[in-house]
């Protein structure tokens, strides 16, 4: 139902690593569409592709993303990502001058950058969305402080930070998006999921595997699978994460694979599977949290946040997390099988992120 505000045009921006900032935009882009405002959209790539397709009749905006490139080697995936901080800030004194001209020229009144640091404005609210307060490299201590330094010197340039996660012990995020102190104009939004729970869904799937993230280890994770999946006596749907390239493959008499599913295909094919397997990616723990379901986490090789939070999240018992170095699907569908998962079970609404979202909007 449409609550009635003042319309404005509200530009959303994702960040261009992997997809989960494009579709836990989604969500967001929902409600302040079902506010009577208008959304446009800057984004690019696959990033673009999947939120066009989720969102036909709105405009998108080509914003070049921040280009990082990836590591074939896990090992060496932080040392990458320090190598290219010199592009990133030129990336970000770009997007500046852009949003400073697109601010113009389209009329936005608001801005949602999620994860993109040079979209703030002097003239209207703009929103930074992180769960990644403290941001994990492989380098610990002293690298941390300086990146939670420059994190922070960006995040207090815009009017308001969201954290999708929810306040005190039980969260999604750990430290990451609950270090010692906070920036100013902070508050927790909880689960940012497009998702939405429902009860007597019949199970089609023994396995749902996600696969998703940066190249080259989405494609590495791909082969891992199908190479193995052959060989086991499961139902299973593959989702391989390439959205804009519409195709689906019988593997097997019982494994169908698929390039991509739009968010209400996705949303059955969760409900309907006894198990998921998939990276340990923000914005899909956040999406199993919400559907509760049983999951098995492969980190991305390297990439600290996820190994983190992979690791965090089955010491509390919510989900199995195994490296990819390891990864055996038949055992480790066996090891998930005896493994005591506990329900994230939360007394806080599932949907507050909708109250942020109105109080914006009345800025």
């Amino acid at each position: 139902m449409s609550t009635s505000y003042a319309s404005k045009k509200i530009l959303v921006v994702p960040l261009d690593w992997g997809l989960g900032h494009a579709t836990r935009d989604i969500p967001l882009i929902y409600e302040i569409l079902n506010a009577g405002c208008e959304v446009v959209i800057a984004a690019e790539g696959k990033h673009a592709a999947l939120l066009q397709q989720e969102f036909p009749q709105l405009t998108i905006l080509p914003l070049p993303g921040y280009r990082i490139q990836y590591a074939q080697k896990g090992w060496f995936f932080g040392w990458k990502i320090m190598q290219q901080i010199p592009k990133i800030l030129k990336s970000i004194r770009y997007e500046q001058q852009w949003l400073q001209e697109v601010v113009k020229t389209h009329g936005i009144q608001g801005v949602i950058s999620d994860n993109r640091f040079g979209l703030y404005h002097p003239d209207i609210p703009c929103v930074f969305i992180s769960h990644q307060l403290l941001i994990k490299t492989p380098f610990g201590g002293v690298t941390e402080r300086i990146l939670q330094k420059l994190n922070y010197k960006y995040i207090r340039r815009y009017s308001a930070c969201w954290i999708p996660d929810f306040a005190g012990d039980n969260n999604l995020s750990g430290i990451l998006g609950h270090p010692k102190e906070l920036p100013p104009n902070t508050s927790y939004i909880g689960c940012l999921s497009r998702f939405q729970p429902r009860e007597g869904v019949k199970q089609l799937y023994d396995l749902l595997v996600l696969i998703s993230g940066p190249e080259p280890q989405r494609s590495n994770l791909e082969k891992l699978i199908l190479e193995q999946i052959k060989q086991l006596p499961i139902r299973a749907l593959i989702v391989s994460g390439k959205p804009g390239t519409p195709h689906q493959e019988q593997i097997t008499p019982n494994v169908l694979q698929v390039n991509h599913m739009n968010a209400q295909e996705l949303n059955e094919a969760m409900l309907a599977s006894g198990m998921v397997l998939s990276r340990s990616g923000y914005t899909t723990l956040m999406d199993l949290a919400k559907l509760n379901k049983k999951a098995i986490l492969v980190p991305t090789p390297g990439q600290s946040e996820q190994v983190y939070l992979g690791e965090y999240l089955m010491e509390k018992g919510y989900f199995y997390s195994l490296p990819q170095d390891k990864f055996n699907l038949g055992k480790a569908l066996e090891a998930a099988a005896s493994f005591p998962f506990r329900s994230f079970q939360h007394e806080q609404d599932m949907e507050q992120y909708k109250e942020a979202v109105r109080k914006f909007l009345m800025c």
